[in-house]
């Protein structure tokens, strides 16, 4: 691969999907598209990149993207944000919301399903508290093979094991050959949808509580910046934002707040603005 050839790839991959590479990453262009060039009978990656400026296999394109997307997750990963969800986020909206009864939730790049369906256990949990109410989860990924897989809700034995309580893999979980499958009512709980998070998401509406864990870390400040605005524009009144442990709103956008309180919350401040426009072009 030449220094041309990765210029383009990493173009394309920003363009497509808003992952930043740096020339250190260079090994893991080579290392993860190396595969999609044997699938798809492409001699190196030379021609790899040939054949994606001809633009003329879409699958050719959403196979780069999948392989270059990080997917790691599991259950209750990190902890203290479902922590969070239950003893802090919970009772506030069942306060805030009494008279409509209504709370909608967005975890964007929901990956393999894990943390949709740790919420929605947590939700389960709290059914008593909850009746009469109307409790929305949307879950998208860019990754339509993730999505699939967190639509069939099975996972290994390691992934059961990673986070995940054993009394809810007892009560949630049925044994189906050598994986384990999340509980038909866990899953009926969850809607996953496709999306690009780099792309226009307005049409999902306005959401009370938001998870965008661990993925603006691949973003250039820009993106970021792009990405957290109009994030803001689709909160509530009283909305919140989850982001990862190494992941700030502070310098990005002016609609955004932290909770001086719980790390990695975030409140919205603001009236809706203007995203900062994109140029990358490829």
């Amino acid at each position: 691969m030449t220094e041309l050839d990765f210029e383009f790839l990493c173009v394309f991959l920003k363009t497509r999907s808003g992952l930043a590479l740096t020339p250190e990453k260079r090994y893991l262009v080579e290392s993860r598209l190396g595969t999609v060039c044997k699938t798809f009978q492409l001699d190196n990656l030379s021609g790899l990149a040939m054949a994606l400026k001809g633009g003329r296999d879409p699958d050719l394109e959403k196979a780069v993207i999948e392989a270059m997307t990080t997917n790691e997750t599991f259950f209750f990963r990190d902890k203290s944000p479902f922590d969070l969800f239950q003893n802090v986020l919970l009772p506030r909206y069942l306060a805030a919301r009494a008279s409509t009864r209504r709370l909608r939730i967005w975890c964007a790049a929901a990956s393999t399903g894990q943390e949709p369906y740790s919420l929605a256990m947590l939700l389960s949990e709290a059914a008593a508290r909850l009746a009469g109410w109307r409790i929305e989860i949307v879950a998208t990924d860019i990754s339509t093979d993730v999505l699939e897989k967190a639509k069939a809700g099975l996972y290994n034995q390691f992934e059961v094991q990673r986070g995940l309580p054993i009394q809810l893999l007892l009560k949630y979980f049925t044994r189906v050959g050598d994986q384990w499958q999340i509980a038909p009512q866990i899953r009926s709980m969850v809607d996953y949808r496709p999306l690009n998070l780099i792309k226009e998401f307005g049409q999902l509406g306005t959401f009370d509580i938001i998870y965008c864990r661990n993925v603006l870390i691949y973003f250039d400040r820009p993106m970021k910046t792009n990405v957290l605005t109009r994030l803001s524009n689709m909160m509530s009144v009283d909305g919140v934002l989850l982001l990862g442990a190494a992941e700030t709103v502070l310098g990005l956008t002016e609609g955004l707040s932290p909770d001086p309180v719980n790390r990695g919350l975030y409140e919205k401040i603001a009236q809706p603005i203007a995203a900062p426009r994109l140029t990358v072009s490829v």
